[in-house]
């Protein structure tokens, strides 16, 4: 973990009037750590093997914290299952309709597009999050073996 990245989180926790507890902080340490999307019962599984004290509901309650605070995104991948994104870089997601791995995507050009003149109708958009589904290379490869 960066000490910027300390710094902030302790920042945020204190603006905010919550307490920077070793848990938080672990939990906060694991997302920074992390190179995937991963879901609440992921990073519970990777933190109860150094704090077997921790319970599910901590780390549930503490991602919902760390999103109200700006710290993480939240992300609902195929309206199936909440993973969290440390990456607060604007950005988009390829979902691997097989393995369900997610990856991030930059298109500079998406973001900088006109919107069509029928959203001004809806009201004003605040941001736009494309998430692109097909099948990643590896199951591609693995599909090629099996055929």
């Amino acid at each position: 973990m960066t000490s910027r990245g300390l710094e902030q989180l302790k920042q945020l926790c204190n603006d905010a009037g919550i307490k920077l507890t070793h848990q938080r902080l672990e939990i906060f340490r694991e997302l920074l750590s992390s190179n995937d999307h991963p879901s609440a019962e992921i990073i519970y599984q990777r933190l109860h093997k150094k704090l077997p004290t921790i319970a599910i509901d901590t780390v549930y309650r503490t991602l919902a914290t760390f999103d109200e605070l700006g710290l993480v995104r939240k992300l609902h991948i195929m309206n199936e299952r909440t993973l969290f994104d440390t990456n607060l870089d604007i950005h988009h997601h390829f979902i691997c309709t097989r393995c369900r791995k997610v990856e991030d995507i930059y298109w500079p050009d998406f973001d900088k597009a006109m919107l069509p003149e029928s959203t001004e109708k809806m009201g004003k958009i605040q941001s736009r999050h494309l998430e692109m589904l097909g099948i990643c290379n590896e199951c591609l490869s693995k599909q090629e073996n099996q055929d």
